[in-house]
């Protein structure tokens, strides 16, 4: 486990030398690509994540990051690894069994980072309530909500485990595609108060519910080519949004709402069914806002 330290947003993220793809558990994974070319992608997929780790060391957060372990190359997306508020982490349980082996070094990963006071506590959901960690049960700090997607994934059940771990509010969201099959490939709150979102992803309840919540001028609706970009896929830090390679009409829209956006290369990781947002996890989320919490200290990363 390795820190670079700074004094704003601190991200878990995952070292890639373990990462790969050979099974498909979603619609985006593409096996047979990743094998027919797979030292250059493994290369690019070092790159990528590389440049990833210096655009949020840029934009001020610390990072740590942990070791993979061999066999399971979805490790690399730590966001499924746990939902954590104010030092609590509540870790999840994975619904694939390819993922399910994930569950026990995640836990010894964390029970260090409780041991080193970055978190406080470290709880279990019930066996047989599967929920994905902060890929699908996103924090919202302008409204003070979980938004928890369910479907494809996680339980509509767990939301309620989510609610009485955080003592906060969960909102859940029916997730109707497989290609949006976790929360966030399809749904990012952003720090303006605005949502950044792909409306057909969602129940027609769960659309009422965002609008009703959300109101339609803090919407930002991103279309299918973004979608599969995985430029939803996103983490926002201040008036930052670090993304994979993101369409000219969503940086339009974003840079309109005076966000800065930063894109790096992640098409290896993409082929796994994930972005910037699966590649990481936020440890330092709170309920209660911490002064110069978002200040941005930019520095050229090497």
């Amino acid at each position: 486990m390795t820190t670079h330290t700074k004094e704003g947003a601190h991200i878990l993220l995952v070292d890639p030398a373990c990462f790969d793809v050979h099974y498909a558990i979603n619609p985006w994974m593409s096996p047979e690509a990743w094998q027919a070319d797979a030292k250059r992608l493994k290369d690019e997929a070092r790159a990528g994540f590389d440049a990833l780790r210096c655009a949020l060391v840029r934009i001020g957060c610390r990072v740590t990051v942990l070791d993979g372990v061999p066999g399971l190359p979805d490790m690399v997306f730590p966001a499924n690894a746990a939902v954590v508020l104010d030092g609590r982490a509540l870790m999840a349980r994975f619904r694939h069994p390819e993922r399910q082996g994930e569950e026990g070094p995640f836990l010894e990963a964390f029970k260090r980072l409780e041991a080193q006071g970055v978190l406080t506590s470290l709880a279990l959901l019930p066996e047989g309530c599967f929920q994905e960690g902060a890929g699908d049960c996103i924090w919202d700090a302008n409204r003070g909500c979980f938004w928890a997607g369910f479907g494809p994934r996680s339980d509509a059940a767990a939301a309620g485990f989510v609610e009485r771990y955080f003592d906060r509010p969960v909102i859940p969201l029916g997730l109707v595609t497989e290609r949006a099959y976790h929360l966030d490939v399809c749904f990012a709150p952003l720090t303006g108060g605005d949502v950044l979102w792909y409306p057909p992803a969602f129940s027609a309840q769960a659309q009422t519910t965002v609008v009703e919540r959300v109101g339609m001028s803090n919407l930002i609706a991103a279309d299918a080519q973004d979608l599969a970009a995985f430029n939803v896929n996103a983490v926002n830090v201040g008036r930052d949004i670090v993304m994979a390679r993101c369409t000219p009409r969503l940086r339009a829209l974003l840079e309109a709402r005076g966000y800065r956006v930063h894109d790096v290369p992640l098409a290896p990781f993409m082929l796994a069914g994930g972005g910037a947002f699966c590649m990481t996890l936020r440890l330092d989320r709170s309920t209660v806002p911490l002064v110069g919490r978002d200040i941005l200290v930019r520095e050229v990363c090497a």
